[in-house]
């Protein structure tokens, strides 16, 4: 991965999303079909999926049944795929490799961990905070995560309310019964990692200001807020995603809109963050080109992997960053591998990728029959922006260049664009 080190400046490269999201536009061509075979003396590919999970290939653990016959498509006689494919989640709250496992379990052939992209997976790439003491913030296997992505030093929420009772009294019954006395020996707490939506958001989201408006010293506090602040890496920017319920749930990302908003109404200034991971970062879709680049070169498949489909199941995340990283290749393309813009991103490499096509499916968040924007008297109504606070809206973005009704029809629909056998 070290061909990668290059691009931690993304993480904060506003300017570079904006100018992208200027030059957007959108195209529109459902298309279904039914039938395969696997022809022997097929050419090596030179294209590569891009999976979504929920919402595509299972509904909560229930698995859609279209995932089933769009991998009997992909997967040959030998239990190998027959294209690259990188599963791309925004999900945190698992290991990488309990992941594959459980693709692995659900759908008939072996997925190594290194085709599994959760959200957090590119702060892999952030150095220069893996040393520092940091507060982990979300649920399942934390600890752990974090330590894989190599930050060694982390605290936990429940680490923090354990040596500073006094700062979590929302509920009753976990108020302290009498004061406890305070610490003076705990160390100052250097940075925050949001990895996912934890489970008692109060309690997290109170800590949280608690370790910002102290410098990272909760037990004493300041008479007045430092900022800028101490640094924010974040990932998974979903405000909704959807399960077995009818409409969709709370992502990660109404967790970060509630501390955006509770930190600029007791400060007055915005919460910064120094890295925004999962899609619809440009940073996830190079991290996940990377992988399909050297899963390809594993199979040895000579032929340079030219063009990415991207399927998925959110217009705000999944068709506005694969429309994002489309442009991005664009930009990159013309302007060959210098600076690209005032975001100072400078790429070592030229990449060989050519495309990013986005495909929506119609099994998850999206529904063909959401209402369509009604009439104003000002004009057209523009729809409710799902998107993250530093991603300017720009429809162009969340215009899929595909609408089918599920992964299997994504599947057939690519392979017929690239003249493969059905």
């Amino acid at each position: 991965m070290a061909s990668l080190g290059w691009i931690a400046a993304v993480c904060a490269a506003r300017g570079l999303w904006r100018r992208v999201a200027c030059t957007a536009s959108g195209l529109r061509d459902p298309c279904p079909g039914r039938g395969y075979a696997v022809g022997p003396a097929q050419s090596p590919p030179t294209f590569g999926f891009l999976l979504d999970i929920d919402g595509v290939l299972v509904r909560g653990h229930r698995v859609i049944p279209a995932a089933l016959e769009a991998f009997r498509r992909l997967v040959n006689s030998q239990g190998q795929l027959r294209v690259p494919v990188v599963f791309v989640t925004n999900a945190g709250n698992i290991l990488q490799h309990r992941k594959a496992q459980e693709l692995s379990s659900l759908f008939g052939f072996k997925v190594d961990p290194d085709q599994v992209i959760l959200s957090h997976s590119p702060l892999k790439l952030f150095s220069q905070f893996h040393g520092k003491r940091m507060l982990v913030s979300g649920q399942g296997p934390l600890v752990e995560n974090a330590r894989v992505l190599g930050f060694q030093n982390v605290v936990t929420v429940d680490e923090l309310r354990t040596a500073f009772p006094v700062l979590d009294m929302v509920d009753l019954q976990r108020r302290p019964k009498t004061t406890p006395l305070l610490r003076n020996d705990f160390p100052a707490i250097e940075g925050v990692l949001l990895l996912g939506e934890p489970v008692r958001w109060e309690t997290s989201l109170q800590l949280i200001m608690d370790v910002l408006l102290s410098n990272g010293n909760p037990g004493t506090g300041l008479v007045t807020a430092p900022y800028p602040h101490l640094p924010v890496l974040a990932s998974n920017m979903d405000l909704l995603w959807m399960a077995e319920a009818k409409m969709p749930r709370f992502g990660h990302g109404t967790f970060l809109l509630c501390l955006e908003t509770i930190y600029r109404k007791v400060t007055g200034k915005e919460l910064r963050y120094e890295g925004l991971m999962g899609k619809p970062s440009i940073l996830t879709y190079q991290y996940a080109e990377d992988l399909i680049r050297q899963q390809a070169e594993r199979r040895g498949w000579a032929a340079p992997i030219q063009k990415l489909y991207a399927v998925g199941d959110n217009p705000m995340s999944d068709v506005y960053g694969a429309n994002l990283f489309h442009q991005y290749l664009q930009m990159a393309k013309h302007q060959g591998t210098g600076e690209l813009g005032a975001s100072g991103l400078r790429k070592q490499r030229p990449s060989a990728s050519q495309s990013c096509t986005s495909i929506l499916v119609c099994t998850g968040v999206y529904s063909p029959k959401d209402p369509e924007p009604v009439e104003s008297a000002q004009g057209r109504e523009e729809p409710p922006f799902h998107g993250h606070r530093d991603f300017s809206f720009s429809p162009g973005l969340m215009e899929a260049s595909h609408i089918v009704n599920d992964v299997n029809e994504a599947v057939q629909l690519v392979f017929r664009k690239e003249g493969w056998a059905l």
